[in-house]
């Protein structure tokens, strides 16, 4: 695992965050070594929590899978609270390892699960797709899409910079 220093946030992009009202998260002030690369992360990423089509909720669920998968904390800890917020259930968040069997998901959230699994090997077969798209229309397909790939590659930037999760005293932290 490589340890990227921490560096500060271009001045734009330290404003841009603060009026998101997101914190400078640790992931940031690694990806800030490679500025242009970090305002494409933001936005991206803020783009992505921004869709309506489907259940933010839902899509919470979706990123948590993708950290349980990775055995990625970073990504775990920050999802845990944006999960809560959107309205999942502690329960289904701790049902999630058993999303298959566990009665806390209906059908249309085990076809999402069951994609973002699939996505997360690489290989998402016929039979998952068309039962994604039993639940959801190609609009709401392409926000699962996109949602579950975007998260799958967030572990492996974490894992790869070395990213720490944030001081849990701070204040807001999970």
């Amino acid at each position: 695992m490589t340890d990227i220093p921490p560096t500060a946030l271009p001045d734009d992009v330290a404003e841009h965050v603060a009026r998101l009202g997101a914190k400078q998260l640790n992931l940031y002030n690694r990806l800030a070594h490679a500025p242009d690369l970090l305002r494409a992360w933001v936005a991206f990423a803020w783009a992505l929590r921004g869709h309506d089509k489907t259940e933010r909720r839902l899509r919470e669920l979706m990123i948590l899978r993708t950290a349980m998968i990775h055995q990625q904390p970073y990504e775990w800890h920050q999802h845990r609270r944006m999960a809560r917020e959107a309205g999942a259930s502690e329960f289904e968040v701790a049902e999630l390892e058993m999303w298959r069997s566990s009665s806390a998901f209906g059908e249309a959230d085990r076809a999402a699960l069951a994609f973002t699994d699939a996505i997360v090997a690489g290989d998402v077969p016929a039979e998952i797709t068309a039962e994604l798209s039993r639940h959801f229309d190609d609009c709401q397909r392409v926000e699962l899409t996109v949602t579950a790939a975007f998260y799958a590659m967030v572990p492996r930037v974490l894992n790869a910079l070395g990213v720490p999760i944030e001081d849990a005293d701070a204040p807001g932290a999970d």
